[in-house]
């Protein structure tokens, strides 16, 4: 997990790294952080695998992005007492993505490396916050704004508040049903006569506000 301390930290040693040694005769290193008693475990069903298994050339479009079968995964974050985090999707595979912002990537073929193999796309539906149906926010600019969306988009934000409400409340568990949607670009712009894997890799990111 991610935190903004472990960022700050990571930053420091670079800074030093990259300064160049004049006439000091030291340097200071700040680590700073918080130790919390709150905790939160996110867990996905399936050890967050989905597995399309092989995928024949011949079902692919040739012009127009091919759809896969809708997936499903059991999203569930358990705290031991109510914490106010958000769920951020990082995209391990964003230099594949045919559509940054909106799309998470699918990798590329690894017989033609400038191929991009296809999209993914992600959605929070059916989300319960402590026994009761909660609202799933989103922001684009780290939590300064938030408005209702289910689609886990790259890099956003994504809160749970009680309907009625844009603003994300602590919550001890959440459960969801997390959609995976993924499509195979046409197949006419695909190099296809070997073997191609399918390589889409997401992080749910959990990080504490």
């Amino acid at each position: 997990m991610n935190t903004p301390s472990s960022r700050l930290v990571t930053l420091c040693f670079l800074c030093l790294a990259a300064t160049p040694a004049f006439s000091a005769s030291d340097a200071e290193v700040t680590v700073t952080g918080t130790i919390t008693p709150n905790a939160c475990t996110p867990t996905l069903s399936d050890n967050g695998i989905v597995d399309h298994g092989r995928v024949p050339v011949r079902s692919l479009n040739q012009y127009e992005f091919s759809d896969l079968p809708s997936r499903t995964l059991d999203l569930s974050v358990s705290c031991n007492e109510p914490v106010l985090y958000v769920l951020i999707g990082v995209d391990n595979r964003a230099d594949s993505s045919v559509g940054p912002g909106f799309y998470y990537g699918l990798g590329t073929n690894i017989h033609a490396p400038t191929e991009r193999l296809g999209s993914v796309s992600l959605a929070l539906r059916d989300v319960i916050g402590d026994g009761k149906p909660v609202l799933v926010l989103a922001s684009s600019n780290q939590g300064l704004t938030w408005f209702p969306e289910s689609n886990a988009y790259p890099d956003n934000y994504m809160g749970f508040a009680h309907p009625g409400t844009l603003v994300p409340d602590p919550h001890r568990l959440i459960t969801a049903t997390l959609h995976i949607d993924t499509s195979i670009n046409a197949a006419a712009y695909l190099t296809l006569n070997q073997e191609v894997p399918l390589d889409g890799s997401i992080v749910l990111d959990l990080r504490y506000l």
